[in-house]
């Protein structure tokens, strides 16, 4: 009996938190690498998934989201060309960049958490954690994080001299999917 009350419980939650659509429009992913010493900022676009999200039942919540790699912008045509190579994303062959998250969990400041969760760039999925702010709007919610991560962890850019440490940074705009059931 425990356990169908527990199964209830879940399927009910799982209805009540929120589901999400992206606003591709509204939403940004931005990334800094040095070359050479110097910086260089970038953007991914084509954003897609699913966003589960209520700060009163994380143990449901869920983000499930990828860009598209061929939207790869550093404001320099021939480097982007580059960048969409087999040596760095490989976008033939690996054509999204994607974010799954496996747990979010409450942190001690208001309307921030931290996403467990797996990060998967040109078929190399490696485990990632960073904190988040998740702000209510009128119909939805602004996510904001940021993290660094080693390029070469998910074999991008070989023995380049670009450095191996970026910065990303996620701002992502959800409104209440009003379709979703």
């Amino acid at each position: 009996m425990k356990t169908i009350t527990t199964l209830i419980f879940l399927f009910a939650a799982t209805l009540c938190h929120a589901q999400l659509k992206l606003v591709e429009q509204a939403s940004t992913l931005k990334f800094t690498i040095k070359n050479l010493g110097f910086d260089v900022d970038g953007t991914f676009t084509g954003f897609e998934g699913s966003i589960n999200f209520d700060p009163q039942g994380l143990a449901v919540s869920t983000f499930d989201v990828s860009v598209n790699a061929a939207t790869v912008n550093t404001d320099n045509g021939l480097r982007d060309e580059h960048l969409k190579g087999t040596s760095f994303f490989d976008v033939k062959n690996f054509p999204v960049i994607r974010l799954s998250s496996t747990k979010i969990l409450p942190t001690n400041k208001s309307d921030t958490y931290m996403l467990n969760g797996q990060l998967t760039i040109k078929g190399k999925t490696q485990p990632i954690t960073f904190p988040f702010s998740a702000n209510a709007t009128a119909d939805g919610y602004t996510f904001k994080g940021s993290f660094k991560m080693k390029r070469k962890d998910f074999g991008v850019g070989g023995t380049s001299t670009v450095s191996d440490e970026l910065e990303v940074m996620i701002n992502v705009t959800a409104k209440k999917d009003h379709q979703a059931v």
